[in-house]
């Protein structure tokens, strides 16, 4: 069988990779956002945020504390780690330069928003260069 570019294993393992990063890039995100605005974040803030159970964003939280992104005790406030603010700061920017290069391109705010934020997390960071490059030109 011939393998196409979307069918290639290694297309496969880049884009899976891409996924188990996807939720914890989200929930950083969200943590650095309400952390902005509110001073303190907990898991009602972000059950609100994502509109999930307490259950499943103590599960995430758990995920995020093993991956050292967040400090948090039961019933406390969570904290990003230095690692954990990097990441968000990361995040937001690839969002930020994918909006503004949709924009660029004509699209509606409504639809560069939702599609800047599912494309954040499987762009590549050449892809990434060049779009902000185009931007900066145009």
């Amino acid at each position: 069988m011939k393998h196409t570019r979307s069918s290639s294993p290694l297309y496969f393992k880049t884009t899976q990779s891409r996924k188990s990063a996807e939720l914890l890039e989200d929930y950083v995100e969200a943590i650095d956002e309400i952390l902005n605005k509110k001073g303190s974040v907990k898991n009602v803030d972000l059950c609100k945020f994502f509109g999930v159970s307490n259950a499943t964003v103590s599960k995430n939280i758990k995920r995020l504390i093993k991956a050292e992104l967040v400090e948090s005790e039961k019933y406390k406030n969570i904290f990003l780690t230095k690692n954990g603010k990097k990441l968000a700061v990361q995040s937001n920017t690839r969002h930020q330069i994918l909006f503004n290069f949709l924009i660029k391109l004509g699209i509606s705010r409504k639809t560069a928003e939702t599609d800047s934020e599912g494309m954040e997390h499987h762009i590549s960071d050449e892809t990434l260069k060049v779009m902000k490059k185009f931007i900066q030109s145009n």
